[in-house]
């Protein structure tokens, strides 16, 4: 079940890192251009979590009756831990806004590299929040990761979508990068949350904490498009949408499924690795969003994105050596000390 949860997280992540932002990228190619709607859309999606929470209920009452607490079992999240996941909801919801922003000047192949200096940053918020651990390979990854992200800022001028100016660009550039900063932020907060919860952290509480996470970022973003009049341009923007207005409202609920896909996955890794390893799943997997946005929304393939996506491999399979060097020194060390315990005289 253990490696079955971890494999469940990593695809949802996977699908949602690349599927989200080529979904955003296709609203605003296609004539799309709210802000607040877009940055809603990558959280608007968290009633589906009612689903999976409805199943860990009924399953808890079938093989359990009541919790250990003598609750019925409908929530098991501790006040200490609602509060983390409604801090970390709200700081979700402004980076969504902040994303959803800079994502409207930058194509998604770029938007998608930057990101990768997110990585950077979620070492060190976890060193201090987490007291995360490096070794010498992660810190390899972080740093090839990083500078790949940071190839992209030499050279700019081939990369600016034809219909936005250069200083659109650079605003979308800077806004990309201080998206990456906040959620860096983000993912170690959650770890933290988990490890300050005093309480046992299983895959049903995960989900609980997801649910209100994305509640208190909608709510933000919502509250936004409220204030902004946003709601009122929907219908005005569909009949415009150069897709047909039928496929404007199919786009505004693919986005929203495969952010939270991304959610779900982020914060399900977190859980079963920690914050560092989900921050490296997300900027392992940008190559294959810079791809595909080649593919499907024909954009330039610089030699700088080369060099970038070749930093950015390199950098995997740094990390990914490592880890399974570390994991065949443990299990050696384990078959030697049970050697050792065998050769013990009995009593």
């Amino acid at each position: 079940m253990g490696k079955a949860l971890v494999i469940l997280n990593c695809v949802l992540l996977g699908i949602g890192n690349c599927g989200g932002p080529l979904m955003s990228r296709l609203y605003y190619n296609n004539g799309g251009k709210s802000v607040w709607l877009s940055s809603f859309l990558e959280t608007g999606g968290f009633p589906l979590m009612l689903i999976p929470l409805l199943f860990c209920f009924l399953n808890r009452r079938r093989n359990h009756g009541r919790n250990s607490d003598g609750n019925a079992g409908v929530i098991l999240m501790k006040p200490r831990l609602f509060m983390g996941a409604a801090v970390s909801g709200l700081l979700t919801g402004v980076d969504d806004y902040i994303y959803a922003y800079g994502l409207s000047f930058l194509p998604v192949s770029t938007a998608s590299l930057i990101i990768a200096s997110q990585l950077a940053f979620t070492a060190f918020f976890a060193f201090f929040l987490v007291k995360q651990k490096f070794t010498p390979f992660s810190i390899n990854a972080i740093v090839l990761l990083t500078l790949g992200a940071g190839v992209l800022a030499l050279h700019t001028a081939s990369d600016i979508p034809a219909n936005e100016t250069k200083k659109q660009y650079v605003t979308g550039f800077v806004l990309t990068v201080g998206a990456a900063v906040l959620y860096a932020f983000v993912l170690p907060l959650i770890e933290l949350s988990y490890k300050k919860a005093r309480q046992t952290i299983s895959y049903d509480v995960v989900l609980e904490f997801q649910f209100v996470m994305c509640f208190f970022a909608t709510l933000f973003c919502f509250a936004g498009m409220l204030i902004s009049g946003d709601f009122k341009m929907i219908p005005k923007e569909a009949e415009t949408f150069q897709l047909g207005p039928s496929l404007y409202y199919v786009v505004l609920v693919g986005a929203s499924l495969m952010w939270q896909c991304f959610f779900l996955g982020a914060i399900g890794v977190i859980f079963c690795a920690s914050s560092l390893v989900s921050g490296i799943l997300i900027a392992v997997l940008l190559p294959v969003t810079e791809v595909l946005a080649v593919v499907f929304y024909h954009e330039t393939f610089s030699s700088e994105k080369g060099v970038s996506l070749v930093l950015s491999l390199w950098g995997f399979a740094s990390y990914f050596y490592g880890e399974a060097k570390a994991g065949k020194a443990e299990k050696d060390g384990l078959i030697h000390e049970e050697t050792e315990m065998g050769r013990l005289p009995g009593p």
